[in-house]
């Protein structure tokens, strides 16, 4: 059974759900260790006083808020929950909002809710409501000392919670150097935009994410045990070369081009059936044909 993070309850109107909170992902990423190179050691993260240089002990650790220059304000756990308890075990859901209105710059991470023995009717009735609705409640939570912005969904027969930014968290576009959006300024013609529809909407299918794999991570343990196949264990690996080249550049992309040949299937069309017919010949080759007739008739006469 997984480990709950939080326990609380979720509440909207006067409906309150006693609910779990578990995680809802499971990162796939490569554990690495880092290495003295001298001797393949690991060098482990040290938690060293900055004052003795010595190191610390988890025990001795305590987290502190510096209110004014080398000031700390020490913080317990049991300081976090009491600053505000309803809102570390609660989830009040603020409003009903269309789950698509939501900017997907805020999404940050997804969490499942499991309701407990005496909330399994509620909750049942939430997530059947949100599900037949495409509503998604938003509220905040309180997770490891720290309030987040959430929004609770329907999926299957769980309840999601996904933890979302808040607005200020977000940084601004104004400071990159983006295209503006007048096409015609920036010289797109209206056969371009139809193409590249075009090209969307031949390409258009279902969201599966089962299709989808993560290859870089895949090729990276291939070649991790193509190394230890070949006892290249506790070694330096010399540079080496890319196997192929990136290929040159232009600073002028040719737009039409690149969206007629997507549009083909990246390969050049074919000629129509037909146009090398003996009687569609091209003219070159008939003005070929003539000029020897002619000159087989005047050796004839002579």
């Amino acid at each position: 059974m997984a480990r709950a993070i939080w326990t609380g309850t979720v509440g909207f109107g006067l409906v309150q759900i006693p609910v779990s909170l578990f995680a809802g992902e499971d990162a796939d990423e490569l554990d690495m260790t880092l290495l003295d190179k001298r001797d393949f050691a690991p060098v482990g993260y040290q938690r060293i006083n900055k004052v003795t240089g010595k190191e610390v002990p988890w025990e001795q650790i305590v987290k502190g808020h510096e209110h004014a220059k080398g000031e700390y304000v020490v913080l317990t756990d049991a300081d976090f929950k009491s600053a505000n308890v309803e809102a570390s075990h609660q989830v009040d859901i603020l409003d009903f909002v269309e789950f698509s209105e939501i900017d997907p710059r805020l999404f940050e991470r997804p969490y499942y809710l499991a309701p407990a023995k005496a909330g399994r009717k509620a909750y049942a009735l939430l997530r059947e409501t949100l599900r037949r609705t495409g509503k998604a409640g938003i509220g905040k939570i309180v997770i490891r000392s720290r309030q987040h912005l959430a929004a609770v969904v329907a999926r299957d027969k769980a309840l999601l919670l996904v933890v979302l930014r808040f607005a200020d968290e977000v940084r601004d576009e104004k400071d990159l150097d983006l295209p503006e959006t007048n096409l015609n300024k920036l010289g797109v013609t209206p056969k371009e935009v139809a193409m590249a529809e075009q090209l969307v909407e031949a390409m258009v299918g279902k969201f599966e994410a089962d299709k989808y794999e993560d290859e870089y991570r895949r090729d990276l343990m291939r070649l991790i045990n193509r190394k230890v196949k070949a006892g290249e264990v506790n070694q330096i690996p010399g540079t080496t070369e890319e196997k192929e080249s990136r290929p040159k550049t232009s600073n002028v992309i040719d737009l039409a081009g690149l969206l007629a040949n997507s549009l083909s299937g990246g390969k050049k069309a074919a000629p129509k059936q037909g146009s090398r017919a003996r009687g569609d010949a091209p003219a070159t080759k008939r003005k070929a044909t003539s000029a020897r007739k002619r000159a087989e008739g005047h050796r004839k006469s002579a």
